[in-house]
């Protein structure tokens, strides 16, 4: 019997919970560019705390959050070129918005206004993804069109630990293989797929060697670790953007809130088997974790903090009137956008659904 292949898994970490370094600073990491990373993390933590009592009082329909989660997305988009396309799922609220989806674009998708997955400024990102692991197989199709083309572009696609049981997120891995496309899959890893814990779930000692059936390079990152997920990132687009293939990126972090709005995390996550580990999870959590090392450096200050949440507040609080502002899609919309010509019996449905609406609607009155 002889060996015939061996591979091993790679952890990347720079700052601790307690915000202490680990190693060197990587190059990208001055002064600014730390501050900015916090900035980025704050608005998209004040954005999603907004998005979730919109939906408590009635205004947005189920939203997912992205509570403890901030440093995944940031880092994504803090890496990603203009010119590059996202694919995401539905916890990158800080990536889009760091690629300029507005606040008031994602808060239609998540009132089930298909206006929402239309981008103002990055018209060729994709929009979020509920379904789960299929974007990224729309990765690796915008990757294959980028090969073909010669383009020095690249794709990034993220999904949740539970993404990574499904059939699609290996097909996705497989022909991103053997075609050596110029994609990043990064899975965030927050340790519950829904109510189903991560050892419940695979077998496997990490995510990221699922990576290596597919004969493509995998890694770990602290998702915790701002700093940490742009590195790692930075280096698979570089990497992919001259031709060497895609890379998976496993980020680990913990999902600190339900795993939607329509969700109790309570009823699967229990005090007694799970509060200690919660506990934890709150005092790893990206957000602390960088403020400490900003204020141990004095490069933050809390009056600065104060300053910027109030700056955010307001800005949050236009995009919510924008948002509220929009008028209602109108009952045609759900023929008006399939075909070029609609077909005779979509037209008859389409004169239906005209008719009853209007009577509900007069029915209000």
């Amino acid at each position: 019997m002889r060996e015939v292949s061996q591979s091993s898994i790679t952890y990347s970490n720079f700052l601790n919970a307690a915000g202490e370094l680990t190693q060197s600073l990587p190059s990208f990491a001055s002064q600014d560019a730390l501050i900015s990373l916090y900035q980025h993390m704050l608005l998209t933590r004040l954005f999603d705390l907004k998005a979730i009592n919109l939906q408590r009082i009635g205004k947005l329909n189920t939203y997912a959050s992205s509570l403890g989660q901030e440093a995944v997305s940031v880092g994504i988009g803090a890496s990603m070129d203009k010119e590059d396309v996202f694919c995401p799922y539905y916890r990158d609220y800080g990536a889009q918005l760091m690629r300029g989806v507005k606040m008031s674009e994602i808060l239609s998708f998540w009132k089930g206004d298909e206006r929402g997955n239309c981008f103002s400024k990055c018209e060729n990102d994709f929009s979020i993804c509920v379904p789960i692991a299929t974007q990224l197989l729309h990765a690796t199709g915008v990757a294959t069109a980028f090969k073909l083309r010669k383009q020095k572009r690249v794709v990034v696609t993220s999904c949740g630990d539970g993404a990574t049981s499904e059939g699609d997120f290996y097909e996705a891995l497989n022909i991103a293989g053997v075609w050596q496309l110029p994609v990043v899959f990064v899975i965030n890893n927050n340790q519950w797929a829904i109510s189903l814990p991560l050892d419940a779930q695979t077998h496997a000692k990490t995510l990221a060697q699922k990576a290596i059936a597919a004969g493509i390079s995998g890694e770990q990152v602290d998702g915790n670790d701002v700093v940490a997920v742009k590195f790692v990132v930075d280096r698979a687009i570089a990497k992919a953007r001259v031709g060497n293939g895609p890379s998976v990126i496993e980020a680990l972090t913990y999902r600190l809130g339900d795993h939607t709005t329509a969700d109790d995390a309570n009823g699967y996550r229990s005090q007694d088997k799970y509060g200690e580990v919660l506990q934890q999870a709150w005092k790893e959590e990206p957000l602390l974790r960088l403020r400490r090392y900003l204020f141990e450096k004095k490069y933050w200050s809390e009056a600065e903090e104060e300053q910027l949440k109030k700056r955010y507040h307001a800005t949050i609080e236009m995009a919510v009137a924008e948002y509220l502002a929009l008028p209602k899609p109108t009952i045609t919309d759900l023929f008006d956008y399939h075909y070029a010509t609609l077909p005779a019996d979509l037209s008859e449905q389409r004169i239906e659904a005209e008719a009853l609406f209007r009577l509900h609607e007069i029915g209000k009155e």
